[in-house]
Order: structure tokens, then sequence, then C-alpha cells
């Protein structure tokens, strides 16, 4: 198992950005695959974004795509969200995900704690 611990969540006005950063505490840090899943209220997670264990192939839901980048280093045992033109439906609690890779909860076998991203209009 592996542990980790999301920061960088809070409160930004439509068009605005956030970067998200989550932490991992076992090593080597590049076996697990990084995916990042979002949860709004009454609404089921789904997944946001997903990188490769290299870094090397990222992926994104469409309704994301061309606004937020993943990113990871692999020394430091960190991945990264950058959201920019952010709008009111990216209101939700983000959650950094680490597994096998893909867009799919199954995909992914440890979960952090997840920080809540507040987008106003």
């Amino acid at each position: 198992q592996v542990q980790l611990v999301e920061s960088g969540g809070g409160l930004v006005q439509a068009g605005g950005s956030l970067r998200l950063s989550c932490a991992a505490s076992k090593r080597p840090f590049s076996r697990y695959a990084m995916g990042w899943f979002r949860q709004a209220p009454g609404k089921e997670r789904e997944f946001v974004a997903g990188i490769s264990r290299s870094g090397g192939n990222t992926y994104y839901a469409d309704s994301v795509k061309g606004r937020f980048t993943i990113s990871r280093d692999n020394a430091k045992s960190t991945v990264d969200l950058q959201m920019d033109s952010l709008k009111p439906e990216d209101t939700a609690v983000y959650y950094c995900a680490a597994g096998v890779g893909g867009s799919l909860e199954y995909e992914y076998d440890n979960w952090g704690q997840g920080t809540q991203v507040t987008v106003s209009s």
C-alpha cells in the first residue's frame, strides 16, 4: 500500500487556476501509474486525468481536455494537476490515486483523502 496526500485545493473564481499536488509515501514511486478523479455533490466519482509510470503518456476526460495538465516528478514522488480556465462545474472533491493506470476506479487501489476545489461563478 502507498499513502497519498493531496494538497492545493481551495476557492477560486471562474476562469482562474489552481494547482493540486499529491505526495506519495512509498518508493519506488515510478512503479505506479497515477490518476486524478473527482466527485461533485450528489454525483458519482469520475475520472479526470491519468499519467503513465514514466510520465510519457497522459490522458484526460473530455470535459477537462485542453484546460487541465497532469504531470509527475518520480524523484520527488509527486503528481500534480494544473487546472486552468476553471468552471463552476469543476467544483468537486479531487482525489489522487495510484495503480496500474486507466480511466476506471478499479484500476487504482490506493487513494488519497481528497481535497476540495470550489469554483465560484
